[in-house]
């Protein structure tokens, strides 16, 4: 996974990025990437990426930036991460994080916020060790916040 860069979602890689497949189980703790990309069209603020290693599609993240959005935990985060079973464990997550992250700096925000449902095999595990710290709940799911 030395080749990861993120890219615009685009006619070519839609379907690779729609056909995503998790590992088992982990679809209850992430909407579908045609869910979270019809959800980014209707929102103007949201920033959908595919994550690339080389030429073949391994991630999805959906991020969202709206500073004047009415919920402070909406107003620079992680939407949705989802990334391909077998390329998970290899960097593919923590290199969306921090391309969100950067993604964030460059617009002036200090502070990234992810939203997560709690359970076994769901993905706090991962945001806390990408750096996230549990700093609330909204909607019933844990509020993790990284200080960028």
């Amino acid at each position: 996974m030395a080749d990861l860069r993120l890219a615009e979602l685009t006619p070519e890689n839609i379907d690779a990025a729609v056909g995503l497949a998790l590992r088992p189980g982990q679809e209850k703790f992430v909407a579908p990437v045609a869910h979270s990309i019809a959800q980014a069209y209707v929102t103007p603020t949201a920033w959908p990426r595919v994550v690339l290693d080389g030429d073949d599609v391994v991630g999805f993240v959906l991020a969202n930036f709206d500073p004047d959005h009415e919920i402070e935990e909406f107003r620079c985060g992680i939407w949705r991460l989802n990334v391909a079973a077998d390329a998970q464990g290899r960097g593919v997550g923590r290199f969306a994080v921090d391309a969100v992250a950067a993604e964030a700096r460059r617009r002036g925000r200090s502070r990234l916020t992810v939203l997560w449902e709690n359970g076994t095999g769901g993905p706090e595990g991962f945001y806390l060790k990408v750096g996230f710290v549990p700093t609330g709940e909204l909607f019933g799911e844990t509020v993790g916040t990284k200080e960028i």
